[in-house]
């Protein structure tokens, strides 16, 4: 498992030289964000679209 300094170094490494903070916030936003998703799947925290569907169609009727 990475460090959270291995995983800084290894996102600004592939930003392009022009990056902003701003961008570089983001991309650490989207890892962030696409780990925790591909933990949830590991997890079984998943839903089906047609569970979502149903889901959706009960809450706004």
């Amino acid at each position: 498992m990475q460090t959270l300094k291995q995983i800084i170094h290894e996102v600004a490494d592939q930003l392009p030289e022009q990056a902003t903070l701003t961008d570089a916030i983001y991309s650490l936003y989207v890892r962030q964000k696409l780990a925790e998703g591909l933990s949830d799947l590991d997890e079984g925290r998943t839903y089906t679209q047609e569970e979502v569907e149903q889901k959706f169609l009960i809450t706004n009727n």
